[in-house]
């Protein structure tokens, strides 16, 4: 896929992975458009970025939010062709303990950020790539998904019950995407990171960061957001990239806990 004048709508845009990925694919040319439920900070890197990127607000899971994040990624010059699902949470809670099982609600919540919202931006940008962009040559490729998943959707620790549902999910998701989609020009790819640098590691002290990082085989150390969007770039211009999870982990297998 060539970016250059691609529109681009990146989810949770404004902070970690999504961040990084707004920023490379901006820098090789593309339209972005960052969707965050952070206006604030969204609206800053818009600005920063200028030309050819900006901000909407967006919970991603609710459909009229997105669909206007899609709508304006399609304005690109080419049409939306790039789409990077990185919003997402997490928490620890136990199935069950001595204090009681495991609130509904919060599984239930989690599973609509990460998974349903994942499935909600992946649904609408490739309704949009299908009705208004046209086969690029040689391949007829229209359009290109990257979402994201966790190495906690096969290694899930104490406590990441909610957490590795949603990411397998995503993880689940990948190959029936692709062949859903194959015969209209459009790839679907997941990334699985390991341990990286991002909002929800952000609040540990730098001595539990580090401690963390020293786990990985090699590089022993906390991944780089913007490793993390070498890769997303990657994936989009490459083809052959299609219906693939990426364990994307320094060769970590996590502990119980």
């Amino acid at each position: 896929m060539n970016i250059e004048g691609a529109g681009a709508v990146i989810t949770g845009g404004a902070s970690g992975l999504g961040e990084a990925t707004v920023r490379r694919l901006h820098a090789e040319g593309a339209h972005v458009v960052i969707a965050d439920f952070n206006p604030e900070r969204g609206q800053a890197i818009a600005d920063e970025l200028g030309d050819r990127a900006a901000f909407v607000a967006c919970d991603v899971r609710h459909e009229e939010p997105m669909q206007a994040a899609v709508d304006r990624a399609a304005e690109a010059p080419r049409g939306l062709r790039i789409a990077v699902a990185c919003a997402g949470t997490g928490f620890a809670v136990k199935v069950a303990s001595a204090k009681g099982p495991h609130p509904l609600d919060q599984f239930q919540n989690l599973i609509d950020i990460n998974l349903v919202g994942t499935f909600n931006m992946m649904r609408l940008a490739a309704f949009k790539m299908i009705t208004e962009t046209s086969p690029d040559e040689p391949d007829g490729e229209r359009g290109v998904i990257v979402t994201t998943a966790s190495v906690a959707a096969y290694d899930g620790q104490i406590g990441q019950i909610a957490y590795s549902a949603t990411k397998g999910g995503v993880v689940g998701m990948t190959l029936p995407a692709a062949r859903d989609l194959h015969r209209d020009g459009i790839r679907v790819c997941t990334i699985a990171p390991g341990l990286f640098e991002t909002p929800l590691l952000a609040s540990l002290p730098e001595d539990a960061r580090k401690s963390l990082g020293q786990q990985v085989p090699f590089p022993s150390r906390l991944g780089q957001p913007e490793e993390y969007a070498d890769l997303a770039t990657y994936i989009v211009r490459t083809p052959m990239l299609n219906g693939e999870v990426i364990r994307f982990d320094g060769a970590i297998r996590m502990a119980p806990r």
